[in-house]
């Protein structure tokens, strides 16, 4: 009981957290849920009912969140309409992988509600996924920015190509740091960068500003995917909305396994027993965790995402001194605190 109770103590801590770093975007973010619930509407009735199931089981808003912070510390006007649907774009591009993710790893959970896969079933989630996709394009061809149209278009194929290069990684115990992170990057860090760049090419910002908010989002999309693979690896059920250690049981070897089997390579044929079972039957994810521990191999995979994390802050001192690059400035931290 005490436990659940921390644990909702440490929700609500993050929650507030987040409330205080988007603070000075919180009118626009609410319009992009607006645009978000009227870009999801369609004539079509199993898409508009995922499309009010994805809306109403959303996150916490983080790349929307980036583009219009990134929009307004680059000197633009973060509630002018055209950045509240580009906003909105962004997060159709990240639902769209979510649900195209979920199918592929057979995922039963995604923040504590059911997939769209298993509530709507694959074939509807393949096709919403495309729908998703498509109508993210549509609706940024609104811009008539071809600067954006190829930043859009980089980023999706480089998230398709991390989805495969990943598939082809899946089961093998010998990935290197360098693998592990060409897909982190690939998959998770390059959508943050676009959300970013994307902002200040929308603020009208000079070439630095917009090198830096690049860099800035690609070294906290970096860290924010590590820091969720540490979870993966080391929270409870509870705290994710989902189940806890399942990156392992899919086959997938994330940084804290890469370093604890450099330092102890006989551990290599028990991570190989966990994925060809799909289990921790034979091998418990304890006695993997106390490992890790005691080798320092978590210690240096939380210390590589701080390190990416300060890199971050690092790029924004290109931007001008405001509020808005005070919250960009905020959220490497919180997102490398974060227990969910």
């Amino acid at each position: 009981m005490q436990n659940a109770t921390s644990h909702i103590a440490v929700e609500e801590e993050q929650e507030i957290s987040a409330r205080r770093i988007f603070k000075t975007i919180a009118a626009e973010l609410a319009l992009v849920e607006e645009e978000f619930e009227r870009q999801a509407a369609s004539d079509v009735g199993v898409i508009a009912r995922i499309g009010d199931y994805l809306r109403a089981t959303g996150g916490k808003r983080v790349r929307p969140a980036l583009l219009l912070l990134s929009v307004a510390a680059a000197g633009g006007d973060a509630a002018r309409y055209n950045s509240i649907r580009m906003a909105a774009v962004m997060e159709f591009l990240h639902a769209a992988t979510l649900v195209h993710d979920d199918i592929i790893d057979n995922a039963e959970m995604r923040r504590g509600a059911p997939s769209i896969n298993s509530r709507f079933g694959n074939n509807a989630a393949v096709l919403v996924g495309d729908w998703l996709y498509m109508s993210a394009f549509e609706t940024s061809l609104q811009e008539r920015s071809l600067e954006i149209l190829e930043i859009l278009t980089a980023v999706t194929r480089k998230m398709v190509e991390g989805e495969l290069i990943q598939l082809t990684l899946l089961g093998r115990a010998d990935i290197s740091e360098e693998q592990y992170f060409d897909v982190l990057r690939r998959k998770t860090a390059y959508l943050f960068s676009a959300c970013c760049e994307i902002g200040a090419i929308l603020a009208g910002a000079d070439a630095g500003s917009q090198r830096a908010l690049r860099e800035y989002g690609l070294n906290i999309g970096t860290a924010f995917q590590l820091v969720d693979d540490l979870l993966d690896f080391t929270a409870t059920d509870e705290m994710l909305g989902k189940p806890a250690g399942v990156d392992l049981l899919e086959g997938k070897v994330t940084l804290p396994l890469i370093y604890l089997l450099r330092r102890e390579p006989a551990f290599a044929a028990a991570v190989q027993e966990v994925m060809r079972d799909g289990s921790y039957e034979n091998f418990s994810r304890a006695a993997l965790m106390s490992a890790a521990e005691e080798t320092q191999a978590l210690e240096e995979a939380r210390s590589r995402a701080s390190g990416l994390a300060e890199e971050a802050r690092i790029a924004l001192h290109a931007l001008p001194a405001s509020e808005f690059r005070d919250a960009l400035d905020a959220l490497p931290a919180y997102i490398t605190m974060r227990e969910s």
